[in-house]
C-alpha cells in the first residue's frame, strides 16, 4: 500500500553521496539536532557510509518539507453530516410493545463505521418509511471505534429511533482474518456478524443482519415473521450458483475438508441478509465452529472471500430457504470492477448493493448505474455544495 509521503530510498553497498548537497537543504536547526541525537537514530546495523546520509534524509523529511504528510487513519476521519429524518409512528393496528416487548418487538442488527455510515443511515430509514409499526423496531448497532460520535450521529438523524450501539473488539478476529480478493473484505468489522450472540442481550432471541449497503421496500415486519422451523439461520439460498468457485483447489482436493458438505445439499447465501435465531445459535456454540473453520483458513487458505465462507462451511444445506425478494443481490457487480448490473427476475423487497461499487460513491462520481437511483431517496447525506454557508 502506498500513502503519499512514502519515500523509498535505494541505497547499494558502492554508492557514496554528496554530503555538501545534503546539508545545503538542511535548516540549522536541523543540523543542531542531529550533532545531538545522531548516535541515538541513526540504525546501528546500516553501513557506517550509508548511515549519515540516511538520518540525514530522514531530518530533512522531518523538518524541512511541511508538505510531507500521511494520510489519517480511518477512525480519524470526519463522520459524514446527514440531515434529520423524518418521524415515523405506529399505525393504529400495531401492537403495544409496553406490554410484552418480546413478542412485538423486531430486533435489526447492521455495523457502523465511517466508510459505510452513509449506507448505514440510508438502509434504516428504508426499514423505517416502509414499516407498518416503525416505534416497535429496535436497532442494534455494531461498531469498533468512535461510539459517542456515531451515537451522536444516529441521535441527531433519527431522534425518534430505538437503538443502541454495542463497541465490537476487532482484538476478536485480528489474528484470525486473511487477506482476500478485496480489501474491503478484510475489515475485522466484517466478521462482527459472526458474534451477534456474545454481543446482544440474552433478552434479544432472533435478530434480522444487514449489511450497510442495501435498502428495504417493504414491510420488515414479513421478514421477520418467517418460520425458521429447526433451523439457526434463515436466507435467501441460490442452489443454481457453482459452489465449488467459493474454495480454493486445496479445499477440494483434501478430502477431510471436501467431505464437510458431503452430507448435505449445500447452496449459496449471501451473509448480508440473514435471520438468526440467538436461542439457538448460543446453544448450539455456532460462533465456535465459525472461528475454527477461520483457524484452519489461517493454515491452509482453503477461500478467498472474507467471512462468508466460514457461514457456507458451516451453514450450507442447513438454512431456512427465505423469498428471493429478499435479498437481491450483487448489484455493486463484482469484487474486482463493480459493473452495473440488472435485477433479478421477479419482485423485489430488498435491494443489495453487494460487490465493488457502491451506490453512494457511483452517484457522487457522476458515474452512477441505473439502479442506484433507487437507492438515491433514502440518502440523507448533507452535500457540501448545498449546505455550505460560505
Amino acid at each position: 500500500m502506498h500513502h503519499n509521503g512514502t519515500f523509498l530510498l535505494k541505497e547499494t553497498r558502492q554508492q557514496y553521496y554528496p554530503i555538501h548537497s545534503l546539508f545545503s537543504s538542511l535548516s540549522q536547526n536541523t543540523i543542531i539536532f542531529y550533532q545531538k541525537y545522531s548516535h541515538a537514530i541513526s540504525p546501528k546495523i546500516m553501513s557506517p557510509h550509508l548511515r549519515l546520509p540516511t538520518t540525514l534524509l530522514l531530518l530533512t523529511l522531518l523538518f524541512s518539507s511541511p508538505s510531507v504528510h500521511f494520510p489519517a487513519k480511518a477512525n480519524t476521519l470526519t463522520l459524514p453530516k446527514f440531515q434529520e429524518a423524518p418521524s415515523f409512528r405506529n399505525g393504529a393496528e400495531c401492537p403495544k410493545t409496553n406490554t410484552d416487548p418480546s413478542s412485538h418487538t423486531i430486533h435489526i442488527s447492521m455495523t457502523l463505521d465511517a466508510t459505510y455510515l452513509r449506507g448505514s443511515v440510508a438502509g434504516v430509514l428504508s426499514v423505517l418509511k416502509h414499516a407498518t409499526c416503525p416505534e416497535n423496531i429496535v436497532f442494534h448497532f455494531l461498531a469498533a471505534h468512535r461510539r459517542s460520535e456515531l451515537q451522536h450521529t444516529i441521535l441527531a438523524t433519527f431522534p425518534y429511533l430505538k437503538f443502541r450501539i454495542y463497541h465490537f473488539d476487532t482484538n476478536l478476529v485480528n489474528n484470525k482474518i486473511s487477506s482476500s480478493i478485496r480489501r474491503a473484505l478484510d475489515q475485522p468489522l466484517n466478521y462482527a456478524r459472526i458474534y451477534l450472540a456474545e454481543l446482544l442481550p440474552t433478552t434479544v432471541k432472533r435478530i434480522i443482519y444487514f449489511d450497510s449497503d442495501l435498502i428495504v421496500v417493504d414491510d420488515i415486519e414479513k421478514l421477520w415473521n418467517i418460520n425458521l422451523n429447526s433451523r439457526v439461520l434463515g436466507a435467501p439460498e441460490y442452489c443454481h450458483a457453482n459452489f465449488t468457485n467459493y474454495f480454493t483447489t486445496r479445499f477440494w482436493q483434501n478430502p477431510v475438508f471436501a467431505g464437510t458438505f458431503r452430507s448435505r445439499k449445500a447452496c449459496y447465501f449471501n451473509t448480508g441478509v440473514m435471520v438468526i435465531d440467538l436461542v439457538k445459535w448460543r446453544r448450539e456454540k455456532y460462533t465456535e465452529k465459525l472461528e475454527n473453520w477461520m483457524r484452519i483458513q489461517k493454515r491452509y487458505r482453503i477461500y478467498e472471500l472474507g467471512s462468508l465462507p466460514p457461514f457456507l462451511l458451516v451453514f450450507a444445506g442447513n438454512v431456512e430457504g427465505v423469498e428471493h425478494r429478499w435479498n437481491q443481490h450483487g448489484l455493486g457487480g463484482d469484487n474486482l470492477q463493480g459493473l452495473c448490473r440488472d435485477l433479478h427476475p421477479g419482485s423485489v423487497s430488498l435491494l443489495h448493493w453487494s460487490g465493488k461499487g457502491k451506490p453512494w460513491l457511483r452517484l457522487d462520481s457522476k458515474k452512477a448505474c441505473p439502479l442506484d437511483g433507487l437507492w438515491a431517496p433514502y440518502d440523507l447525506y448533507k452535500h457540501e455544495s448545498l449546505y455550505s454557508d460560505s
